[in-house]
């Protein structure tokens, strides 16, 4: 296949971001393909383990460490999440002859993804769990690894690159490990040099969590069963965006999506992922990168790669930039949004990764926006005080909320109200809910909580029907329960006072390995910005 301007492209960026040199050299992908059918009336065994954390390393606070994480889990344990792991198990359970061993995991970090590094410890602990259970297990004829592709691991470039390296040098060359991704990841070829497969989620908000599982699974156990013979294809855009950006329900990232579906809907054993990148991870494979599978096909796995890639970089000016309204402005169309009966209304504090800020709560108080729900504000200091007070519901509440993390969070602002509710709610032990001016809720919370559904906000006396505004801290889960169900006529995305991390100001953060010079549209990315349609033999609708 005729080598074109964006294939030289990706391989100038590879060579930039070069990853470290490793022990082994990478793995032909034909020795992925060796008839693996397992001795008369015994089951597949494959191995089940999950790392899985979007790390933000501009976020202030601790790394997380070995506590941090809120729960371990393993055998059965493990194999009864939902999401990503619930479609891999219950697609595998139903052929019947597929063994699930379920390793020692962690899960859950406190504070989500407004945690900043992992310590080397943390990550070597828990890898080396999952390892030495594996060891145990041996022999098995899989491995299912459920990442998320934006975790970031001091001392370590590429954890989910390198934590498929170390299942590798257990498991041998011949074992098959496929994993399942976030489309917020940060990856680049590396990981395919010691896997076999990876899915990523192609909704965002994630609908398809379940459905990518599946798909996992019965990718694998094709190969295990030798009917399918790897062969893979990566491609790195040179595009950096902010999530707010990356919204997959409205073009053009819905139609690159849909480019990928037509792809593996066309082509019989073609599987295509996008992943779009978390800028806010500090890493040397941050942004976007497009991976293929096919079966046998390296030819065809390249095109397919080249042509998304291609297609990504010709939208690219519509998913790269945006402009929201700043506090003030957007708690005046929220006014004017109620007043016409366009209610509820949804204000987006997209860019508010550690949850405490108040600009937009002190705007809705000068405003005199009434019956409005704010879900929720860090508060951890505010939430101390309230349980060493024994405050419970009814009592009055006067305090200074938010601004705890510095310029960013804003000043704190006053609130004088009622308790109206304290106890265990959203996975945390500490939750308050203050009533206050004409029937205002301000939910306090221990750590970031980026509300997804009005469902969440329904516990004690809170009813969230009642209230014709809410502020959330989110960027796009918020539509999967407010917008795209028609819940809430109106959301508007609300943007920052300043160029701080979590915003569309990528060029402002301090970056110490990201390339982001060599990204748009924070630079001039070589060989990417004159190339036509990607063109090799020719390829029918139908083959």
């Amino acid at each position: 296949m005729r080598r074109l301007g964006i294939l030289a492209a990706a391989a100038l960026l590879a060579a930039a971001c070069a990853p470290a040199p490793v022990a082994e050299a990478p793995r032909p992908a034909e020795e992925a393909a060796v008839d693996r059918t397992p001795a008369q009336d015994a089951p597949f065994r494959v191995a089940v383990a999950s790392y899985s954390h979007e790390t933000c390393t501009f976020c202030p606070g601790p790394d997380v460490d070995i506590d941090d994480w809120q729960r371990i889990l393993a055998g059965e344990e493990l194999l009864s999440r939902g999401g990503w792991i619930g479609g891999f198990v219950e697609m595998s359970r139903e052929y019947g002859d597929v063994e699930l061993i379920g390793l020692t995991s962690p899960s859950g970090v406190f504070g989500g993804s407004s945690r900043p590094w992992h310590t080397e410890e943390s990550f070597d602990h828990f890898i080396g769990q999952m390892l030495d259970d594996l060891r145990a297990a041996m022999p098995v004829d899989g491995v299912y690894l459920q990442l998320h592709g934006a975790a970031a691991v001091r001392n370590v470039p590429r954890p989910e690159a390198e934590i498929a390296r170390r299942f590798r040098e257990v498991v041998g060359p011949e074992v098959p490990i496929v994993a399942t991704f976030d489309l917020h990841g940060n990856m680049d070829e590396e990981f395919l040099r010691w896997a076999d497969g990876s899915f990523v989620t192609k909704r965002f908000p994630h609908y398809d969590t379940h459905l990518q599982g599946e798909r996992a699974a019965r990718y694998l156990r094709r190969v295990m069963s030798g009917d399918y013979r790897p062969t893979t294809a990566t491609v790195k855009p040179p595009i950096l965006t902010a999530t707010v950006l990356q919204w997959t329900g409205m073009s053009p990232l819905m139609d690159v999506m849909e480019r990928a579906r037509r792809w593996e809907a066309r082509e019989p054993g073609a599987y295509v992922s996008v992943f779009l990148g978390f800028p806010w991870a500090d890493v040397p494979n941050v942004g976007a990168l497009v991976q293929v599978m096919t079966d046998d096909d390296p030819e065809l796995a390249e095109h397919i790669a080249a042509d998304i890639a291609e297609y990504m970089w010709r939208v690219r000016e519509d998913w790269a930039h945006g402009e929201f309204p700043q506090p003030e402005e957007a708690v005046g169309e929220a006014r004017r949004a109620i007043a016409a009966e366009e209610a509820p209304v949804v204000l987006a504090d997209y860019w508010d990764r550690p949850g405490d800020a108040t600009w937009t709560l002190r705007e809705l108080i000068d405003q005199g926006v009434e019956r409005f729900i704010f879900a929720s504000l860090s508060a951890q200091p505010t939430l101390d005080e309230i349980w060493e007070a024994d405050l419970q519901p009814g009592d009055p509440f006067d305090a200074e909320v938010g601004g705890y993390t510095g310029e960013q969070a804003g000043d704190p602002v006053r609130i004088q109200g009622t308790l109206a509710w304290r106890g265990e709610a959203l996975g945390y032990d500490q939750v308050a809910a203050i009533e206050f001016g004409a029937g205002n809720m301000l939910m306090l919370v221990p750590a970031y909580q980026q509300t997804r559904l009005p469902e969440q906000l329904r516990f004690g006396p809170i009813d969230p029907d009642a209230y014709d505004l809410f502020v959330l801290k989110s960027r796009v889960h918020f539509r999967r329960g407010f917008d795209e169900t028609g819940y809430a006529p109106t959301s508007i995305i609300v943007d920052a006072p300043g160029d701080w991390f979590g915003t569309l100001h990528l060029d402002a953060l301090d970056y110490d390995y990201a390339p982001i010079e060599r990204f748009y549209p924070f630079g001039s990315p070589r060989g990417w910005d004159e190339f036509g349609i990607h063109r090799g033999r020719e390829w029918p609708i139908d083959r």
